[in-house]
């Protein structure tokens, strides 16, 4: 189980992944974007956006079932990108690399790809080309399709 928890707002994520589509530019332009899926299709349609990229295509990996890397299997390409070939003048985009074995598994379907993604942790960085914000292993990141915004009253309604 995660012992920190980040949340990140959909405002940071847009910012984020400007962040990096500018990071981004010098090494394009990209035939076109493979998105990760889930976690990288919002990413990879901001960054598609700010590239002027109109090609996205997506592959889907399935690994996990909870919140620790005790909660990750063998991961599976369940979706090839069957548009990117073997990768060449493509870019991927994941929202995050945790421990890399995703990761390895894309780079092994599209080894020529460049792999971004907006968060890394120590033992997924080196799986990734580029990244812009390291996270520390034992935390969890929250992503705005993971949570949703719930009412708390205030401080003075509340019994002590």
């Amino acid at each position: 189980m995660a012992t920190n928890y980040a949340t990140v707002t959909w405002d940071q994520l847009h910012r984020d992944a400007r962040t990096l589509a500018s990071a981004l530019m010098p090494r394009g332009p990209f035939k076109g974007i493979v998105a990760v899926t889930r976690g990288g299709l919002i990413p990879a349609a901001i960054i598609a956006r700010e590239l002027d990229c109109r090609l996205v295509e997506s592959i889907s990996v399935v690994s996990y079932s909870g919140e620790s890397n005790e909660d990750q299997s063998v991961p599976v390409v369940v979706k090839p990108a069957t548009a990117a070939g073997d990768g060449e003048g493509f870019l991927i985009i994941d929202d995050l690399v945790d421990s890399g074995e995703t990761a390895k598994v894309v780079r092994d379907v599209l080894p020529k790809a460049h792999f971004a993604c907006l968060y890394a942790k120590p033992s997924g960085r080196p799986h990734t080309d580029q990244y812009v914000m390291e996270v520390s292993q034992d935390t969890w990141v929250l992503f705005p399709w993971d949570t949703a915004p719930l009412f708390v009253p205030p401080l003075a309604r509340q019994g002590n």
